[in-house]
């Protein structure tokens, strides 16, 4: 297939186009360079820098060649900023998906992959089904979950095929590629430059929520397995018109348990000093993600914590100031 993989030079995007290219599809990265950068974007994919606001350059992109798919992962992710700058996120997260999803939709492109997230759901004590209640406790789910409606009624009125699909937290790495943002707020590349020697510790952000060590627990999924389930997902389109699945591996660690696995992993203290809780997280977030085994046939294949953080840890290693 032709496929366009907007936000494809950063952190999960860029894995995807590569595993894209790996399985002998034609891959362009659009990307605005805004969070991403031009060295995640795989060797051997189109490269065009460009915004999502831009519909022009949206068009002439679409425009070049028959597309027979577009894969979606430009957004802005953290849920505490967008409790500080809501207006951004929707901004950013739903107009630019708008001009994505209308100019894929007047080219003529059949399928559409769209990252989503956890982030859409209500917090529960127990693994998380699709059907489980859409509650946003933050802006940044919220953007989401007005993209998936937006998709759904481009299907209902276009009849354009699309996945959503929501993952939990995406983590580890490829040899060539891992987490890198700016700025960094995730907690597994945060505990690694404590090791590497670029902070001074860990902040645990809220130490008194109903779990049984009082920190947020989440569930945790390679970044590799990510990408092999949006491949399925953009196949299994050829046969669903919509799918909406959860991804994750069905099993939450405390923030506490990641600490204490990456100090297993590379053999360092890392010191950890309790903070306040930041607007926005969640208690508990963990999959149910049954409905892709079954639809997908998908199948985590990295589920292990450690073996997650290993892989994350000599990718950090390798790439001490990430892509700089």
């Amino acid at each position: 297939m032709n496929v366009l993989v907007a936000g494809g030079a950063g952190y999960i995007g860029g894995i995807v186009a590569d595993q894209l290219l790996r399985a002998g599809h034609q891959v362009t990265v659009f990307d605005s360079l805004i969070k991403g950068y031009r060295a995640a974007a795989p060797v051997g994919a189109a490269f065009v820098q460009g915004t999502l606001h831009d519909r022009a350059a949206l068009d002439a992109v679409l425009g070049r060649a028959a597309f027979d798919a577009v894969m979606h992962f430009a957004a802005f992710i953290e849920a505490g900023e967008s409790m500080v700058d809501p207006g951004r996120y929707f901004y950013n997260n739903v107009a630019g998906s708008i001009n994505l999803i209308e100019a894929a939709s007047a080219a003529g492109v059949g399928r559409f992959v769209f990252s989503s997230t956890a982030a859409v759901y209500a917090s529960n004590d127990r693994p998380l089904r699709e059907t489980d209640t859409l509650a946003p406790v933050n802006a940044y789910g919220a953007t989401k979950l007005m993209v998936e409606q937006i998709l759904g009624w481009y299907g209902q009125i276009k009849g354009l095929r699309f996945a959503a699909l929501r993952y939990f937290n995406a983590c580890g790495a490829t040899a060539a590629r891992g987490e890198a943002h700016r700025p960094e707020t995730h907690l597994i590349p945060l505990v690694l430059q404590v090791v590497l020697g670029q902070r001074g510790q860990i902040s645990i952000y809220g130490a008194d929520y109903p779990t049984p060590d009082g920190t947020c627990i989440r569930d945790y999924i390679h970044v590799v397995d990510l990408a092999q389930a949006h491949l399925l997902a953009l196949d299994a389109l050829a046969e669903h018109e919509r799918i909406v699945c959860n991804l994750g591996n069905g099993a939450g660690y405390s923030v506490r348990q990641v600490i204490d696995a990456a100090r297993q992993v590379t053999g360092h203290p890392i010191p950890a000093v309790e903070a306040p809780r930041r607007p926005g997280d969640a208690a508990i977030l963990v999959a149910d993600a049954s409905k892709a085994r079954a639809l997908l046939g998908w199948q985590p294949a990295i589920p292990d914590l450690h073996d997650i953080i290993a892989d994350a840890w000599a990718w950090h290693r390798s790439h001490p100031h990430g892509y700089q």
